[in-house]
């Protein structure tokens, strides 16, 4: 046990050494992961897998996954990007993408954030509220 939480305290300390004006430096991650799989030294498996840990969350942290049913136009996705950078900051990477599932509306994940504006939510939400059958399975 005390292996995984020294390991966990030098994953932090090589994520912190990783970080260039709050935002993750790629370059001196990769040399991070050089350095320590060189050293080959003791428990270093559990440090690289704290390690990528951390890099996931902050990736996950600064990437906002835009989803609706039709494409959106170009003067929309910029409003959509304006408000998430007026909500989380300059640094965040906005991804769009198409998923019909939805019927209409828009979805937004931004780490462990979800912003559900989709017709099929307000479908699944109503009919969980009123205690309806959807495919085939009961939602009260």
């Amino acid at each position: 046990m005390a292996t995984s939480r020294l390991a966990r305290r030098e994953a932090k300390q090589l994520f912190r050494f990783c970080l260039v004006d709050g935002r993750v430096d790629e370059d001196r991650a990769r040399r991070v992961v050089e350095k320590v799989l060189q050293s080959r030294r003791r428990g270093y498996f559990a440090v690289l897998d704290h390690f990528l840990r951390l890099l996931k969350f902050d990736y996950a942290a600064r990437t906002a996954e835009v989803e609706s049913a039709v494409p959106l136009a170009a003067d929309l996705q910029a409003r959509v990007q304006a408000r998430i950078y007026s909500a989380y900051g300059p640094g965040m990477t906005t991804m769009f993408d198409e998923n019909a599932a939805l019927i209409g509306g828009m979805r937004i994940k931004i780490g462990s954030d979800v912003y559900d504006g989709s017709v099929r939510f307000g479908l699944a939400a109503l009919g969980k509220s009123l205690g309806v059958t959807i495919n085939g399975k009961a939602t009260a």
